[in-house]
């Protein structure tokens, strides 16, 4: 069966409302944002089903340690999670206070099958020693290993991903036939008219947004990541003007083009004296920005690369939209 026939099947399954946050991951302001939020559905509302950008046995893992008495679960899932960026005592903390705080909370994981050799592998495990090896639950966890399996064959093929994630969404949804769900997923999957991020298919949310028709309540939470204050204020001469500059500090880039990473300034009451400056072409849209950015500002950008040599760009926010996204575009200094 096609995953097209398959996805207009589902439709009216369940008419139950969706509540769909989008978050960079493991960032405390955005985490403590997703508390706030599930308190409010949990205590006021009575939801109970938390869906996850989790592999299904990851979820299931979870749910298990739930209702146990030690965390031995939560650390060997936690462990899993080296080299990605759940691996982080935020994502650790969040878990425990969801544990401690709304115990009734049930995790739902609609990912395909990440550390499958790992976590996927010690779930299977739990169910043959538990006598569950004939359920629907060692089905499904089996299946779920299979994405992961061909997703990391295939060169990370986020298209697939992507179809998958909407799958086992649908799956996992309808199974509950009457119940109101929050989900917390990364950005790039919930923003209602985006592709995904090869651009070759619709993203999770906005293929779900076809099927679950006014049933989707989507909303981004990532820009909460850039609420932040500058580390520093400097000193700048351009073009024999001294201009204060607001650092917020650097992005990691190691494994992109020789680059080590890049540091961001925002230049006080610059833009009059710029923005007639030629621009290049070189546009790169607010979300490569540590901060918030607002328009008619102007922008340093300083590359560090690998063999230790370093270089900066200049770039002004003049309400370019760029790939339906708000942008900055680097101009060229020395045209006064």
């Amino acid at each position: 069966m096609s995953t097209e026939k398959s996805l207009s099947m589902e439709k009216l399954q369940n008419k139950s409302k969706i509540y769909i946050y989008g978050e960079q991951h493991a960032v405390k302001s955005i985490l403590d944002k997703e508390i706030e939020i599930w308190d409010s559905f949990y205590k006021t509302h009575n939801f109970k089903h938390l869906f996850l950008e989790l592999p299904y046995y990851t979820a299931e893992l979870l749910n298990i340690w739930m209702n146990s008495e030690t965390d031995q679960i939560l650390y060997t899932v936690y462990e899993s999670w080296e080299g990605s960026l759940f691996h982080n005592p935020l994502m650790k903390d969040f878990f425990i206070e969801i544990k401690n705080e709304y115990p009734e909370t049930i995790f739902h994981g609609t990912d395909i099958g990440h550390q499958y050799n790992t976590v996927g592998k010690y779930y299977l495990e739990y169910l043959s020693e538990h006598n569950l090896k004939d359920t629907e639950e060692y089905f499904l966890a089996k299946e779920n290993i299979e994405q992961g399996e061909y997703y990391y064959s295939h060169v990370n093929n986020s298209a697939y991903r992507e179809i998958m994630m909407v799958a086992n969404f649908i799956r996992e949804f309808n199974n509950l036939k009457s119940e109101n769900i929050m989900g917390i997923y990364g950005a790039s999957h919930t923003r209602i008219n985006s592709m995904d991020t090869s651009q070759s298919v619709p993203s999770m949310i906005n293929q779900l947004n076809k099927i679950y028709i006014n049933q989707i309540y989507s909303e981004d939470l990532s820009e909460l990541e850039k609420d932040i204050e500058p580390i520093r204020k400097d000193k700048i001469t351009i073009n024999d003007i001294v201009f204060d500059a607001l650092y917020f500090g650097k992005r990691d880039l190691k494994g992109f083009k020789g680059l080590e990473y890049r540091a961001f300034w925002l230049l006080i009451d610059a833009y009059e004296h710029f923005k007639n400056a030629k621009k290049t072409g070189d546009v790169l849209p607010y979300n490569n920005y540590p901060m918030k950015v607002e328009s008619n500002q102007v922008y340093i950008i300083e590359y560090k690369k690998t063999d230790n040599t370093s270089f900066r760009k200049y770039y002004k926010s003049d309400g370019k939209i760029w790939k339906n996204r708000p942008s900055t575009e680097e101009f060229i200094l020395n045209d006064k």
